[in-house]
């Protein structure tokens, strides 16, 4: 249920468009009361006051960012941006749907009345974006608005034509790379994968050769600013072990996978034109919980000072406590704070009732180097 406060924080409605909810944004502060976190926190060395933060998706300017700041999370990160204006797909964009676990292979899910019910959906946005002169300026007013211990994390993306190579795709992620760090960006995020678009762009991560290339040329870009990459599920332990060891030169952290493709029906009817959708929300959870166990053994072996970023059907304060555990330096929510945007509270609230942060090996392995 959602914590009590002055208001009820505004929350985005799927049953409305991109734009709308774009143009709709939360104007009016929330003021409840927002609980410390035990422990001493960062992100990429960046101090903050708690793990948690919010991935690239439900954060569509400005006013979403610091909508969320006001809720209990530290690390905001900006919507993916582009080189240039990107229209979003057509309705529905978010489409509850019902289903087990995903696997990540072969998965089916079926559409659903009530996204508050099943707690998972099928996303469908396609990487929209407004053009740069747009959320440059929205960008500043982001890092602007944001108080101290809190992180603003900017996702960046190539918008290639058919016909791009790859030294195109790559310099044009290095161009929106500068272009978020010279705006504010305190963490750049390149995102190398999206299930939901057809083109290049959607699955680099795939590609430990191109993902080493993209990640060399947006690390020349942003400088010593940390760099962050969106990456999806790899479908065995070698695949992304070579992956690793291809952007280990430049990187600080891996945002791991925060939605897993399926293909969505309804009754026999298929949606999406038959393709499949990122499927986000709590039958994601058990997934992208071992992908973290498996990414944070081959962070280990190897001696790597990587940081990943724990996403993907977190709900409560146990669901954070098993990634940290598992080796998440960090975590964030995106559908649970979709549907019930307190959620941060709450979970705050449990953390500091029960404790058990403070004593998890992992969280005492956060102490900032030079705090």
């Amino acid at each position: 249920m959602p914590v009590s406060g002055s208001q009820t924080p505004q929350v985005y409605d799927y049953r409305r468009s991109y734009d709308w909810n774009y143009a709709n944004a939360p104007s009016d502060p929330w003021h409840g009361e927002v609980p410390a976190v035990p422990g001493t926190w960062d992100f990429c060395g960046l101090k903050v006051n708690s793990p948690l933060g919010v991935p690239a998706g439900p954060l569509l300017n400005s006013s979403w960012i610091l909508h969320y700041a006001r809720l209990g999370f530290d690390v905001l990160t900006y919507k993916t941006v582009r080189s240039n204006d990107r229209r979003c797909y057509e309705l529905p964009n978010l489409l509850p749907v019902s289903a087990g676990q995903l696997t990540g292979k072969n998965d089916s899910v079926t559409a659903a009345d009530s996204a508050e019910r099943t707690r998972s959906w099928a996303i469908s946005f396609g990487m929209p974006s407004k053009e740069p002169s747009v959320w440059r300026a929205d960008v500043e007013r982001a890092r602007k608005g944001l108080s101290d211990g809190q992180v603003l994390a900017v996702s960046v993306v190539a918008s290639p034509e058919p016909d791009a190579t790859l030294e195109w795709i790559t310099q044009d992620f290095a161009r929106c790379a500068y272009w978020a760090k010279e705006a504010g960006a305190q963490v750049v995020e390149a995102n190398l994968s999206c299930p939901n678009v057809c083109t290049s762009e959607g699955q680099l991560y795939t590609s430990p050769e191109a993902s080493s290339l993209v990640s060399q040329a947006v690390r020349e870009a942003v400088g010593q600013l940390p760099l962050a990459l969106k990456i999806g599920l790899f479908r065995n332990p070698v695949e992304a072990d070579a992956f690793i060891a291809a952007v280990s030169p430049y990187v600080d952290a891996l945002s791991t996978t925060n939605s897993i493709s399926a293909a969505v029906t309804d009754g026999d009817t298929k949606l999406f034109d038959g393709l499949t959708r990122g499927i986000g929300g709590m039958c994601i959870r058990d997934r992208c919980l071992e992908e973290v166990k498996i990414l944070a053994a081959i962070i280990r072996r190897r001696r790597l000072p990587i940081h990943l970023i724990g996403v993907g059907g977190i709900f409560t304060a146990a669901d954070v406590r098993s990634r940290l555990d598992a080796g998440a330096h960090h975590v964030q929510l995106a559908t649970a704070a979709m549907l019930d945007p307190t959620v941060g509270v709450r979970i705050r609230k449990e953390l500091l009732i029960d404790g058990t942060v403070k004593t998890s090996e992992h969280a005492k392995n956060l102490q900032p180097a030079s705090s």
